[in-house]
């Protein structure tokens, strides 16, 4: 291929140097398939790198509230505590001044009840006291140990540590569905892209067989008017044919290397990394049965639970709000042993047993119809995601439907954009021997040559459309028709 016939130095030293640049880089080009990109992306995206964050937080506050189900044991200490404090006593009808010193310990043992919302706990205090009052002139040493077992058990009310764990459950649930909506976008998104970046490419290829094409016609009409054989004004033509046909490749490298950066910045990529995407776009036609995939997609879509799990928030709102100026009770059991002597050996020589029993009853007597109106709220709420759920399976079924008939559209065209580049090929290809024989002239076989690069281009874009209409379809059912097999994207992390 000879560049240096155009008579454009300027445009010569570029084409050169695109080139050039280009031959330089190909050993330095990465080579990237969609599935790799999608691996690079799902790591890189931020996107990606927050819905992960969320999902973890998620699964974080799920693990802390089972922990808090289990014994909890605690320790406190007081060392020291000092207290002098002289005060009017009513008994004796005089001033009275004491003098404290105290150091005590309280180990206790808790254990949530999960099934009635009760705690039960064990409690250890042990500690010295020495004290000393004015009034008796004496001072009291010694130590003491007090042990119970207490019991708090709500009563009349929901149980507000079941409710807790559930909307957690619910909370990590609905995490883990979008983490897998996201991906699932993430793919639909990267996909394009990726074969945007292809179609560029495809672009340039043809663009440069294109001008390679073009290279050869003007060859062999500079031939013809250096022999005589054809007029001067010949190769006029064929230099601005030559001239526009190089302008579109140059176009094209420049289409691909914005693709290229756009791609790369989707997928996290350095904007330093060259590379090229490499893909297999011949696709075989699916049929689609359209009842078989709305079925799927009923059955499978995660949006759809989602709304199941925004009516079940709405339902325990509801729960929380009824208990709002409520009957409610709280019962309370106690039972110990406490013993005290000056000798910490001795110290149960006299114990006294210790227990108590209280219930304490809430009883709500007016709120001005406070109550009344945020059930009626909640309900509304309630009734509002019931609706956003019938709606999304509306939404579903209306999609799938939708993405099956441009399939069968898209099909239809890919076999009439396959017929027309091969027709194109052999009217080019005809064209180009009347050329050669001087039966046509350079403009005419430029619109020829423009025809087929059309064609071809109009191929690889219905190939295009229907990979990505069918990546679509997976998406909205969750099933891939074209190696059926259901899709299942939620992860854990």
């Amino acid at each position: 291929m000879n560049l240096f016939l155009v008579k454009k130095p300027c445009g010569i030293i570029i084409t050169a140097i695109v080139l050039l640049s280009c031959s330089l880089n190909i050993s330095a080009q990465k080579g990237l398939t969609l599935e790799e990109s999608l691996a690079v992306a799902e790591s890189n995206s931020p996107t990606m790198k927050k819905t992960r964050l969320n999902l973890i937080r998620n699964q974080e506050n799920l693990n802390a509230q089972n922990a808090s189900l289990k014994s909890q044991f605690s320790l406190s200490v007081n060392p020291l505590s000092f207290s002098q404090d002289r005060s009017f006593n009513d008994l004796i009808s005089a001033w009275n001044t004491t003098k404290t010193t105290e150091s005590f310990g309280v180990f206790t043992v808790s254990q949530p009840i999960l099934l009635t919302d009760a705690r039960i706990s064990l409690m250890n205090k042990f500690g010295y006291v020495d004290s000393y009052s004015e009034y008796s002139n004496t001072t009291n040493t010694g130590f003491s140990n007090s042990l119970s077992l207490n019991l708090e058990q709500p009563l009349f009310t929901y149980n507000r540590t079941r409710l807790q764990l559930k909307e957690l459950e619910l909370a990590l649930e609905d995490a883990q569905l979008n983490y897998a909506i996201q991906l699932l976008s993430l793919e639909q998104q990267v996909s394009i892209y990726f074969y945007n970046v292809y179609q560029k490419q495809q672009s340039l290829e043809i663009d440069k067989q294109a001008y390679e094409n073009m290279q050869k016609s003007y060859d062999i009409i500079k031939n013809k008017v250096d022999a005589g054989l054809s007029a001067r004004e010949e190769i006029f033509q064929a230099e601005l044919n030559l001239a526009s046909s190089k302008s579109n490749y140059e176009n094209s490298m420049v289409s691909f290397e914005n693709a290229k950066d756009e791609f790369k910045i989707l997928i996290g990529l350095s904007l330093f990394e060259d590379l090229i995407v490499l893909t297999n776009i011949a696709v075989d036609t699916v049929n689609v049965d359209i009842a078989f995939a709305i079925d799927k997609g009923l059955a499978n879509r995660m949006e759809l639970r989602q709304r199941q799990i925004n009516i079940e928030n709405a339902e325990f709102n509801l729960i929380q709000t009824k208990a709002l100026n409520e009957f409610r009770g709280q019962l309370n059991l106690s039972v110990g042993l406490f013993g005290d002597n000056r000798n910490i050996a001795n110290i149960y020589d006299n114990p006294t047993d210790n227990e108590s029993v209280s219930l304490s009853l809430t009883i709500p007597l007016w709120d001005w119809g406070e109550r009344k109106s945020r059930i009626k709220a909640s309900e509304a709420s309630i009734e509002a995601s019931e609706i956003s759920f019938e709606e999304e399976q509306n939404n579903i079924i209306l999609g799938i439907r939708q993405v099956c008939r441009n399939l069968i559209n898209l099909r239809n065209q890919i076999e009439i954009a396959r017929q027309n580049v091969v027709n194109a090929q052999l009217t080019y290809d005809l064209n180009l021997e009347k050329y050669r024989n001087g039966d046509l002239t350079g403009m005419d076989l430029n619109i020829f040559q423009n025809q087929l690069s059309e064609q071809q281009i109009a191929y690889t874009n219905a190939l295009i459309s229907y990979k990505l209409e069918l990546l679509n379809l997976k998406i909205q059912t969750l099933y891939d028709f074209e190696k059926s097999q259901p899709v299942a994207p939620v992860k854990t992390l």
